[in-house]
C-alpha cells in the first residue's frame, strides 16, 4: 500500500440520463437523475483507493451543503481531505452532465466560484510522508511552483501530471514529472490524430501515456519505446464518466507495483472499458476482479 496525494479540484456533479442527446434549441425528458462527487483528481482517488491505497486529496473546499455531500462521499472511500483548504465564501465547482444513454457519451456545462488550490498551500504540506504525487494539469502559474518545488526539495518523489486539457504553457511542464498522462482531447486539440505522433513530439527521456477511445491506449517509455494496448469495451457502454481517471489511478497503481509498460498499459485499458461498463465508482476493483 502506497500514500498517495492528489492535487485538483472536486466537483458536484448533477447528471441528468437522457434517451439521446438533444439538438440546439430542443427539449427532451430526463429519463434518470442522481448526483454524485465528481473532479478528477478525487475520481483517480477514489479508484486508487479501491485499489488498497491510503489516498489524500488536497483542493478548497467551500463551506456549503454541496462540500458536504463531496466530503461524505470523498470519506466513504477513505480519502483524507485535511489537507485541503476550506473557504466561507464561494460556490463549489458544479458540472451539469447531460449522459447519452445511446453511446454513453457525456456532455458538460461546468460552473465554479471557487479559487484554485495555490503554492502556498501546498508547501505548507510534509510531502515526504508520500510516495506519489498526482497533478491535474491545471492553474499552471501555480502548479509550475509547486513541481519546481518537488523537484528542488524532494526529487526522487514520483509524481504524474494528467493533462487532459490544452492550457496556455501547459508544455512548459513536461519535463517534471515522472509520467505525463495526456487525452484524446488534448492531442486533438494540439493538431494530433495520431497518439504515436503526439507522444513521439515530446522532449526525450519523457515517460507519457495517450488514451484514444476505442481504439485503447499508447505509450512512450524514457528510451523512446512505443507500446500500445488495445481497448477493453464492456459489452453494453453504461457510463464513460470518469473513465480517464480509470485509467490514470490504474496506471499509478501498476507503476508503484513496478510492473513494466506494456502491462501497465494493458490493466489500465481493462479497467478503464470496465468502469464504462457501470454506473459510477462504487466496488470497481472488487466487480472487475470477479468477472
Amino acid at each position: 500500500m502506497a500514500k498517495i496525494l492528489a492535487v485538483g479540484i472536486a466537483t458536484l456533479d448533477i447528471i441528468n440520463t437522457v434517451e439521446h442527446y438533444p439538438s440546439e434549441d430542443n427539449e427532451v425528458r430526463a429519463i434518470a437523475q442522481y448526483q454524485s462527487r465528481g473532479g478528477n483528481a478525487t475520481n483517480t482517488l477514489t479508484v486508487l483507493s479501491q485499489l488498497g491505497h491510503q489516498c489524500y486529496w488536497s483542493g478548497v473546499l467551500i463551506d456549503q451543503a454541496d462540500s458536504q455531500i463531496i466530503q461524505h462521499d470523498l470519506a466513504h472511500y477513505n480519502i483524507d481531505t485535511s489537507f485541503c483548504r476550506l473557504l466561507n465564501t464561494g460556490k463549489m465547482p458544479t458540472s451539469y452532465i447531460s449522459l447519452n444513454q445511446q453511446t454513453g457519451s457525456r456532455t458538460i456545462v461546468h460552473y465554479r466560484d471557487c479559487p484554485e488550490f495555490s503554492f502556498a498551500d501546498f508547501s505548507k504540506i510534509e510531502l515526504a510522508q508520500f510516495d506519489w504525487i498526482h497533478f491535474e494539469g491545471r492553474n499552471i502559474e501555480q502548479l509550475t511552483m509547486m513541481l519546481q518545488y518537488l523537484k528542488q526539495y524532494h526529487p526522487n518523489l514520483a509524481c504524474s501530471l494528467e493533462i487532459e486539457k490544452p492550457r496556455a504553457n501547459i508544455d512548459s511542464l513536461f519535463n517534471y514529472p515522472t509520467i505525463l498522462m495526456f487525452s484524446q482531447h488534448y492531442a486533438n486539440a494540439m493538431g494530433f490524430d495520431d497518439p504515436a505522433k503526439l507522444l513521439t513530439s515530446l522532449p526525450v527521456n519523457i515517460t507519457a501515456s495517450c488514451t484514444w477511445g476505442e481504439q485503447g491506449a499508447w505509450a512512450i517509455n524514457s528510451t523512446g519505446d512505443i507500446v500500445h494496448s488495445d481497448a477493453f469495451p464492456p459489452k453494453q457502454i453504461i457510463d464513460t464518466l470518469g473513465a480517464g481517471d480509470t485509467f490514470n489511478a490504474a496506471l499509478i497503481h501498476n507503476f508503484l507495483n513496478s510492473d513494466d509498460l506494456q502491462q501497465a498499459l494493458i490493466s489500465a485499458c481493462q479497467l478503464a472499458g470496465y468502469k464504462c461498463g457501470q454506473q459510477g465508482f462504487a466496488n470497481i476493483v472488487t466487480d472487475v476482479k470477479s468477472h
